[in-house]
């Protein structure tokens, strides 16, 4: 029996690479964009009694490592929120530096969010494995790129991430997050960006993805 697997995005033009994907029982959530929202729309669906077998998160993402071209889908191991926390005269805490939370506490390992917490490996072979993190303000200025790439060494940034990596977690949800590479972090230029490539790259590799999983 094909496992009920929900497909999370946060905006229509996402959602739209599942058009013409058939042979799949799928269902999906379209959440908006930013952590709050995910958060909300995707506790709400899991909640509803239509609580699917695995949950995947698709969407596009700015890649810190210039070895990962624009383009390119990869799959996020871990992740974290790394806007959120203190900023004392020294500096940025983070909330597990600044004594306010457990950095091992559930759901947490280390201060991060892991996906390996339900691995679902068969389904990601041949794709990059990356260290993410999740913000609230996409990054666009130098002074930030240094900041969190000195703090966190990621290799991509979303806006939702975390947030879908938490409430799976919570809620003992089975997940796996796929992210194609539109741009690479830098002082803010659109032009640069393609979009469109990594929309249709997401669509190839979702399709292969599910091709295994089922």
């Amino acid at each position: 029996m094909p496992l009920r697997i929900l497909v999370v995005s946060a905006t229509p033009a996402e959602s739209d690479v599942l058009k013409n994907i058939d042979g799949f029982d799928l269902a999906s959530v379209v959440t908006g964009v930013g952590t709050v929202a995910t958060a909300w729309a995707l506790t709400r669906y899991l909640n509803s009694g239509q609580r699917p077998d695995l949950a995947i998160n698709i969407g596009i993402a700015g890649s810190y490592n210039t070895d990962i071209p624009v383009g390119e889908v990869v799959v996020p191991g871990s992740d974290c929120l790394a806007d959120e926390g203190i900023e004392e005269r020294s500096g940025f805490l983070t909330l597990a530096e600044s004594g306010l939370r457990d950095p091992d506490g559930f759901p947490f390992r280390a201060g991060r969010l892991w996906a390996d917490e339900f691995p679902v490996p068969a389904a990601t072979e041949g794709l990059r494995k990356v260290r993410a993190i999740t913000v609230n303000t996409a990054t666009g200025s130098q002074e930030t790129i240094k900041r969190l790439s000195e703090k966190y060494n990621p290799d991509i940034e979303t806006m939702e991430g975390a947030a879908f990596f938490y409430v799976c977690i919570r809620e003992k949800m089975p997940f796996l997050a796929l992210r194609a590479v539109s741009n690479l972090v830098e002082p803010r230029d659109r032009d640069k960006w393609n979009i469109p490539l990594a929309l249709h790259n997401l669509k190839i590799k979702l399709r292969e993805v599910l091709l295994l999983i089922n």
